[in-house]
């Protein structure tokens, strides 16, 4: 069984929204709040994605879709990590 590592993240054995979150942008490489709450049941996406870019370090760029014209929502793709200037 091989340990699928990415970044020094484990994302196999998920078992939190902010871990299936995260594995779900690593696999797919964006996520709408639709997919989150259908899948996940993670109602608060904005916050699983700012927790991510915090303590997470992932970088993640945000788009808006109006698909009816009226609406709009969210798309957040996946960038990668962060790179840490010293």
């Amino acid at each position: 069984m091989k340990n699928n590592t990415l970044f020094g993240w484990n994302i196999d054995k998920t078992k939190t929204k902010i871990e299936m979150v995260l594995k779900h942008l690593i696999k797919r490489g964006n996520i709408t709040s639709w997919e989150a709450i259908t899948k996940y049941k993670a109602t608060r996406l904005s916050g699983i994605i700012y927790n991510l870019r915090v303590h997470f370090q992932i970088e993640t760029v945000t788009e808006r879709d109006t698909e009816d014209g009226r609406n709009s929502y969210a798309i957040y793709n996946f960038v990668g990590k962060k790179k840490v200037w010293r």
